[in-house]
């Protein structure tokens, strides 16, 4: 039974919180959790990111910041062996107390407070501020004066807090986020979906997960997530086909059964209804949109 693992993570001696640089091991890492702020930026590669209920695309440049406890993993696109690209990530982790227990209180670091809160729903910044900050990243995790590391850490956690170029991703978490007994329930759940969306998942195994009876189950998933359990999982299914759609040129039946759907029929049901276009006349425009600039076509 694939769980949502807690991860334990331990700065290296007497430093009040960890940064370093990944390849592919980042990629690698479970669908997971811990008490600890995480601050990641991709350098390369490309995927799926998933964040609580939120799932995702993510390329080179990705920028996120997630709250306490927000359980998170970054699959990587499959390829074959000898075509996968370069693949790295950095990654900051650290907790609430990092500057001592009640520096987040101080009137001068309100705004950085508020940015944590709003982290608990997993922020992901756009525009400029990404451009910035992932370049004040890259200087930060060769930097070996550690005080400079820390200050520099400030400085991008204040940049992060004053911008309004971002957008949060799972809206379905609150700002003070789920209670501990919710998230050791619902957690495993998620996980059991983020590894299993593409193949039978069942509602009775979801359950089960859950230790829950099906009707409970699917009171209290609508509940936490404010969609039933097979609503999340064709949204699962039909954001994986979206990406297919639009980055291969596989037949549309076989996105229809690597996404999970087992009729081609019901993928072109589903699809339709989430985006009032047939999956084929999707990809289509998505090619119209990069062969042509849009003033010619609506011309």
């Amino acid at each position: 039974m694939i769980k949502a693992s807690y991860e334990v993570l331990q700065p290296a001696s007497g430093q009040s919180f960890i940064i370093r640089k990944f390849g592919k091991l980042a990629f690698d890492a479970p669908y997971h959790f811990h008490p600890e702020y995480e601050l990641t930026c991709i350098t390369s590669g490309e995927g799926k990111r998933y964040a609580g209920s939120h799932m995702a695309d993510f390329a080179a440049g990705d920028l996120v910041l997630l709250g306490r406890n927000v359980p998170h993993c970054w699959k990587l696109e499959q390829r074959e062996p000898e075509t996968e690209p370069e693949t790295g990530a950095i990654v900051i982790q650290f907790t609430a107390d990092f500057m001592g227990e009640d520096f987040l209180n101080r009137a001068e670091m309100q705004q950085i407070k508020k940015l944590l809160e709003r982290s608990e729903s997993g922020i992901c910044f756009t525009g400029e501020t990404r451009q910035m900050v992932n370049s004040a990243l890259e200087q930060l995790v060769q930097e070996r004066n550690s005080f400079r590391v820390l200050v520099g850490l400030l400085e991008v956690l204040q940049q992060l807090a004053v911008t309004t170029e971002y957008a949060l991703l799972d809206h379905q978490r609150s700002s003070a986020g789920p209670s501990a007994s919710v998230r050791e329930r619902i957690n495993p759940v998620f996980a059991y979906l983020v590894e299993n969306f593409r193949e039978q998942v069942t509602l009775e195994q979801a359950a089960g997960i859950a230790n829950m009876t099906p009707n409970a189950f699917c009171k209290y998933f609508k509940k936490v997530t404010r969609k039933t359990f097979m609503e999340m999982v064709i949204d699962y299914r039909l954001n994986y086909a979206t990406q297919q759609l639009v980055q291969t040129d596989k037949p549309i039946s076989e996105i229809s059964f690597e996404s999970g759907f087992g009729d081609v029929s019901h993928f072109y049901k589903m699809f339709k209804s989430k985006m009032q276009v047939s999956p084929l006349n999707y990809r289509k425009r998505f090619m119209l949109d990069l062969k042509v600039p849009k003033k010619e076509i609506a011309a």
